[in-house]
């Protein structure tokens, strides 16, 4: 099975220090859905693995991230994509919990749920801790300048073997590519 693994926030829609708290916050970054439904097309699962301490903090609820979910399943489909999975961490950093990035839970689960080694899976992210997460599970790191991916290239310290591209479209074309 192939299987790529996103980030959400930064990496697929736009991101914001206020945190996505409803539908209407909710803004695709251009090209990153038919990004994802390319990745369909070329017989690729796509999880996402992301952050939302905003629940945990009272931001919003879970009714709201399943809406904004819903709205990023109904514009992916409209587009002919489909994104297989969602795994969030809803706690806060001093929750200190096994799932939140940088640690690795969330990632190990999604190789549990595909039954997939995750040895070398393509994992996208904006961020530093999910590159960590994903390098300390065995994925194949990859930095999108898009979020907080510029700044998180101009702080360095990125794990091993982590590939930077401009966007999401312009990763998939590469993992798509790597995979024929």
């Amino acid at each position: 099975m192939k299987l790529v693994i996103l980030d959400r926030d930064g990496v697929i829609n736009q991101d914001s220090n206020q945190f996505i708290k409803n539908p209407d916050e909710w803004v695709p970054i251009a090209g990153s859905l038919e990004a994802i439904a390319l990745l369909n097309q070329h017989g690729f699962h796509v999880a996402i693995a992301t952050n939302q301490s905003g629940v945990s903090r009272g931001l919003f609820d879970m009714g709201t991230l399943n809406a904004i979910h819903n709205k990023m399943h109904r514009e992916l489909a409209a587009l002919g994509g489909r994104i297989d999975a969602i795994f969030f961490c809803p706690h806060a950093a001093d929750d200190h919990c096994h799932c939140r990035k940088p640690d690795i839970g969330m990632i190990e689960e999604i190789g549990k749920r595909f039954s997939v080694d995750l040895k070398g899976v393509p994992a996208v992210g904006d961020a530093l801790r999910d590159l960590q997460a994903f390098a300390n599970a065995g994925c194949q790191p990859i930095l999108v300048k898009t979020g907080k991916g510029q700044e998180t290239l101009s702080k360095g310290n990125l794990p091993a073997n982590t590939l930077v591209f401009a966007d999401l479209a312009e990763a998939v074309q590469s993992i798509i590519e790597a995979s024929a």
